[in-house]
């Protein structure tokens, strides 16, 4: 049969579908198709493989413990887990990769469960990790660990049903019996069609004193003896009791959950050791790296994954000057260092997906275990009895031993000795079997007397039974002392802390870190580094490009600003912090490359600064001099680049960075010096001014200028003007006097 899809008239979809050999298309709808077609597949995949029920586990994870449970490994010693995985085929019709992949989860070695229920040896991998892959099966070995023996304590008394498996050559059970409401101990997620389910971990103490409390009182208020999920992996959970209540209540909600960290000062490095359930090491690390690639990191210089044998750890080295506190903050709102788990508490009841909170999840549970106890008590119950009817009728025959024996002794055939014995004593054919089984050396007194005496506690333990079966509070007193068991035998402290009154800014400002003095070298080229004073003195000459020249240095904080003004007329923004600390014997980093300026452009000048008050002189060879408030390259923004950075109506001679007003000297291509103070000029806040005419020039530009303190001259205040413009006038003596300091 061949199908295609084709337009009905009236514009719906429709299948046509070829029956090969008869020649005839049938037009069926397409809708009609997918519903006989899909919603089969996508039934089964809701009901018998993505959402757990009440017992806590999904059909894989039931199948795989019960073949461990049958396999005999809850108390013998471990085997090799791929026996395992084939011997779950039975019951598993999977390939052995998926079963395998099930099990790695279930297992202590992973880490993914809070109570994980396999006993591990061997690599199992890591939940907190992406790329820590687990051991093949032939390596690896299993069985199943103590607390997997609260899900089968009563499967074999018929507390739960049985259903054939995939074949029908065996049975497996359809729940499991669970003595504590695993369905909240361990973490689950599944993936359906249309739905999902992703519930979260509780403490297993908290949970079954929680579940005694209800079942004592239903208005239990449950968030006084369930303080909050505990997840695997530790962290903390930003406490938020409305979320939690609303999570509680319906099933639906977030929590959000932080890594743990510890700061070691003498090394400067942050050290963290738990991480959200929600994110893997390997994720935390890449997106670290983003953000320091990117510049909004700047306080870290080093990034390790140090995980080992003894546990997760991820370090983070501080740069010097940094709040570790405040790093991690940031951390937490730009990294998975923080994240929500968000709750979706999606359980299959009767074959029905419901999402139902932690007060409806509990209830049914308790419902669910008294019926397992109903049933297991019944189970027993029936066995006593059959025991007891068995003993009275040996009662009778214990009677007139004498007379039994030689009604057997008279009966000639094999097969009449039952009936016989039915008919003597009044018995009926079980009874009368059980009789004609006893040994010859169980007729004495001793025998006798232990049989009338086993006889009076059945009767007595029948009663009792009889009497709980009768009494809903006294199976509900059974279902506590049994948690309570559980609470004693497998109870461990809480991961997962909490962290109240937490308050969350929206926007976390960038940390400006303390401040420490650092030498900072500008060259001609456009090389730049930086180097500690003590780095300094220890430093011998300084490593320089061919032919380049050291044109900038100074002692600054290590909170500076730095700006970069190029031959295209732009201003790049940078800060000392963003270049390493080297030595002398280093080149240092091309600027140009360091902040990604454009092709052929080239940093010309640079000044450091750190509260943008000083003031920017430029010199023009039009003889202008611009006087711009550095403030003015100030920007609210993280903005590396600014355009229109200073005028490019005439070419720049000299730029300086002034703290307060001082004296230049300017001469002329004309030969003529004149010295002035820039109070002269006015301030102008627009970055490309023009700037004031200082020196008038005729047939002649600006060829040099330097600050007055910079020279030695003869009689230099001669050369002062009080006036701007001024010509200016100097002699060839006096030139050639003219020397740079």
């Amino acid at each position: 049969m061949k199908k295609k899809t084709t337009k009905k008239s009236e514009g719906k979809l429709s299948d046509n579908v070829y029956i090969e050999g008869s020649g005839a298309v049938v037009e069926t709808d397409i809708v009609r198709t997918l519903e006989d077609n899909y919603m089969p597949y996508a039934m089964s995949v809701i009901v018998s493989r993505a959402l757990p029920e009440i017992d806590g586990f999904k059909p894989s994870h039931r199948k795989l413990l019960y073949t461990m449970y049958k396999m005999g490994l809850q108390n013998g010693a471990r085997t090799k887990s791929a026996n395992i995985v084939g011997q779950t085929m039975r019951l598993n019709p999977h390939g052995d990769a998926a079963i395998y992949e099930t099990m790695v989860r279930l297992a202590r070695g992973n880490e993914a469960l809070l109570h994980p229920y396999v006993d591990s040896k061997g690599n199992f991998g890591k939940a907190y990790s992406r790329d820590m892959a687990y051991a093949a099966s032939r390596y690896t070995e299993a069985k199943l660990e103590n607390i997997s023996a609260e899900l089968f304590a009563e499967i074999d008394k018929d507390a739960v049903d049985m259903a054939p498996n995939y074949d029908n050559t065996t049975v497996e059970p359809t729940l499991f019996p669970v003595r504590f409401p695993a369905i909240l101990v361990n973490s689950n997620f599944g993936l359906a069609v249309s739905m999902a389910s992703n519930i979260c971990s509780f403490n297993l103490a908290e949970v079954c004193e929680t579940a005694i409390a209800l079942i004592k009182n239903p208005e239990h208020n449950a968030l006084s003896t369930l303080k909050g999920p505990d997840f695997p992996g530790g962290g903390y959970i930003v406490y938020d009791e409305a979320e939690m209540e609303k999570i509680y209540r319906t099933g639906l909600g977030a929590v959000k959950v932080r890594a743990k960290y510890s700061f070691d000062k003498e090394s400067r490095c942050i050290e963290v050791t738990q991480i959200p359930p929600t994110t893997t090491v390997e994720a935390v690390i890449d997106k670290v790296v983003e953000l320091v690639k990117d510049g909004k990191l700047r306080e870290i210089s080093d990034v390790r994954d140090e995980t080992d044998l003894s546990g997760l750890r991820l370090a983070f080295d501080l740069k010097k000057g940094y709040d570790p506190d405040a790093l991690m903050q940031k951390l937490y709102r730009l990294t998975p260092l923080q994240e929500n788990f968000n709750c979706n508490f999606n359980v299959l009841i009767a074959g029905t997906p419901r999402v139902m909170g932690v007060y409806e999840l509990l209830s049914e549970w308790t419902d669910f275990r008294r019926e397992c106890v109903k049933r297991r008590i019944f189970f027993d119950l029936s066995k006593k009895r059959e025991k007891l009817h068995l003993l009275l009728g040996l009662k009778k025959i214990l009677l007139d031993i004498d007379y039994a024996i030689q009604l057997i002794r008279d009966t000639e055939e094999e097969a009449e000795v039952v009936p016989n014995l039915m008919i003597g004593f009044g018995i009926d054919e079980p009874q009368a079997e059980y009789v004609a089984e006893i040994k010859l050396r169980h007729i004495n007194r001793e025998y006798i007397l232990k049989r009338t005496e086993e006889t009076e506690n059945l009767e007595k333990e029948i009663a009792e039974m009889e009497d709980v079966l009768g009494s809903p509070k006294k199976i509900d007193k059974v279902i506590m002392d049994e948690l309570k068991e559980v609470i004693a035998k497998y109870s461990q402290p809480r991961r997962t802390m909490f962290l109240y009154d937490v308050s969350e800014e929206a926007e976390i400002e960038e940390e400006q870190p303390e401040g420490y003095p650092v030498n900072i070298f500008f060259t001609r080229e456009g090389y730049f580094k930086q180097i500690t004073p003590k780095s300094l003195r220890m430093s011998g000459e300084q490593k320089l490009k061919e032919n380049d020249e050291i044109i900038y240095s100074a002692e600054v904080s290590s909170n500076s600003e730095l700006l970069f003004f190029t031959n295209r007329f732009q201003c790049y923004k940078s800060r000392c912090a963003d270049f390493p600390e080297t030595k002398a014997s280093v080149m240092g980093d091309f600027v140009s490359a360091k902040l990604g300026m454009d092709d052929g452009e080239l940093p010309v000048f640079m000044a450091a600064t750190e509260k943008f008050s000083e003031t920017l002189v430029i010199f023009f060879k039009n003889g202008k001099c611009a006087k711009i408030p550095l403030s003015s390259y100030e920007t609210k923004t993280k903005r590396k680049k600014l355009q229109n950075a200073y005028s490019e109506l005439s070419p720049m001679v000299g730029m300086f960075v002034i703290s307060e007003d001082c004296d230049f000297i300017l001469k002329s291509t004309a030969g003529k010096v004149i010295m002035f103070n820039t109070a002269l000029v006015l301030s102008k806040s627009t970055r490309d001014t023009q700037g004031v005419q200082v020196m008038r020039l005729t047939k002649a530009e600006l060829a040099s200028v330097q600050r007055a303190d910079n020279v030695q001259i003869d009689d230099i205040e001669r050369f002062r003007i009080k006036t701007v413009p001024a010509a200016g006038v100097v002699t060839e003596d006096d030139i050639d006097q003219i020397k740079i300091i």
